[in-house]
């Protein structure tokens, strides 16, 4: 039964993952398509995902044919006189006519090339302005956080880190809210916390990235230190905790007859039972009550954090939910596309540099599966889309022939010079590009199924 619920999550991950993607080649290739056409350039195919030998669907309206490809790798228009994946050469002999590409001005061509880009771009921005007016943000002031941080990863223990500490500062810049610790840590090389009073200095590794990557931790680095209370079991659960006679609101007070305050004083003295049982003392209404529970042989009991309500409720810490009229939300969602896209880049420069080992993290379809939850939740997956969205315009943006952004500084070139590149250079250059990407696309997915990173 669990290995069916596993493929069932499984299962929802990858449909969001296809619907996600399958959104933003859509969109993207009609940024391309929908520039070429003002253009009067002629568009001989429009296709989600690629075709070699079959295509699972296609019709020819007008000049077009529109398809769906078997192999789900992108998309593609294919643009008349244009150099491009297909690789139609004998095209190219014939002399140049009125309605192709490689006729029409440089700059024509400059927006036909950035016409995807632009268009996941302001994808993104609709998208976050939409979120935003429909469920508002919700943010969690540090001022407000009463009993500090909760070091869910033995990593951060080892930089310096210790439950309950209170971050002060991430690279000399005071924090705001609890949402961005996460991320922040992830290019930092300091942070300040208060711990009993006092101020200390934490120093990150420079391959903290790399050595995430190869303890395959998928949770965040850090949480908020809360007490354990205990949530509302569905009727569907069968985790041990469930079963054990734990009730909604039961607060976890001693395991074993050791007294525990917090998530992090009862994780480890549960984990040194497993395969066991363990008993939890529990205040109940005030009453104090003794539950006994198995634990797995990961030393779990399948217990998790109660709804972010009850701890607001308990003053632990504030939420502040911030809600966006229409017009409001517009500029809002801009400000939050930038703010992605400038994080994801911070990030990709990780990458560059071989000694944080970010390199390893380079992931194919199946990381990005993973980023969606195992349940349908369209606030979850909007987001989701719109960062992707950003990824796939600033990637579509680097220099490399077979991109976008090869075809742009190409273009660039013929602008500033007044020379057109040679056609036989432009071939040349797209193999090689498209050779490197296959590369970096082996590469990433190898990375998810067999550790080729190590």
């Amino acid at each position: 039964m669990l290995l069916a619920i596993n493929w069932g999550n499984v299962g929802i991950q990858a449909a969001q993952l296809l619907l996600s993607l399958s959104i933003l080649v859509i969109l993207h290739e009609f940024g391309h398509y929908i520039t070429a056409r003002w253009f009067k350039c002629r568009v001989e195919k429009f296709y989600l995902f690629f075709d070699p030998w079959f295509s699972l669907f296609k019709k020819k309206v007008g000049e077009t044919e529109y398809g769906i490809g078997w192999l789900p790798l992108g998309g593609y228009v294919k643009i008349a006189g244009m150099i491009d994946e297909s690789m139609d050469k004998d095209q190219l002999k014939l002399p140049a006519q009125p309605y192709e590409f490689r006729s029409k001005p440089a700059w024509q061509r400059l927006i036909i090339m950035i016409g995807g880009v632009t268009v996941n771009v302001i994808l993104a921005f609709i998208i976050y302005a939409m979120i935003l007016f429909v469920w508002g943000e919700d943010r969690t002031p540090m001022s407000s956080v009463k009993n500090g941080i909760w070091i869910t990863d033995s990593l951060m223990y080892d930089a310096g880190l210790r439950n309950g500490d209170k971050i002060v500062s991430i690279e000399d810049k005071p924090v705001t809210y609890f949402e961005d610790v996460n991320k922040n840590i992830l290019t930092a090389k300091k942070m300040v916390v208060e711990r009993n009073g006092e101020q200390k200095t934490i120093m990150f590794p420079t391959d903290l990235v790399g050595k995430l990557v190869e303890s395959k931790r998928r949770r965040r680095l850090v949480e908020l230190r809360v007490p354990v209370i205990i949530p509302k079991f569905e009727k569907a659960d069968t985790t041990f905790a469930a079963r054990s006679g734990l009730k909604e609101g039961d607060r976890i007070v001693a395991v074993d007859s050791v007294t525990v305050n917090f998530f992090d004083e009862m994780v480890p003295l549960v984990e040194k039972k497993k395969n066991g049982t363990v008993q939890l003392t529990v205040n109940r209404n005030g009453e104090m009550v003794n539950v006994i529970s198995k634990v797995g042989a990961n030393g779990r009991i399948g217990l998790g954090m109660t709804e972010q309500e009850v701890y607001v409720k308990e003053g632990l810490f504030q939420v502040e939910h911030l809600s966006y009229g229409f017009f409001e939300a517009i500029p809002a969602g801009i400000k939050k596309t930038f703010a992605k896209l400038g994080d994801y880049i911070e990030q990709f420069k990780l990458i560059l540099r071989p000694e944080t080992g970010a390199y390893k993290g380079v992931g194919g379809f199946k990381s990005m599966g993973s980023i969606f939850p195992p349940v349908w939740d369209w606030q979850n997956f909007w987001s989701i889309t719109a960062f992707f969205s950003i990824v796939l315009a600033f990637m579509n943006l680097l220099p490399i022939p077979a991109l976008d952004g090869g075809h742009v500084v190409f273009t660039l070139i013929e602008m500033i010079t007044g020379r057109k590149p040679n056609e036989k250079f432009l071939e040349y250059a797209q193999i090689v590009g498209m050779v490197l990407l296959l590369g970096l696309m082996i590469y990433a997915n190898g990375n998810d199924w067999f550790g080729w990173n190590k």
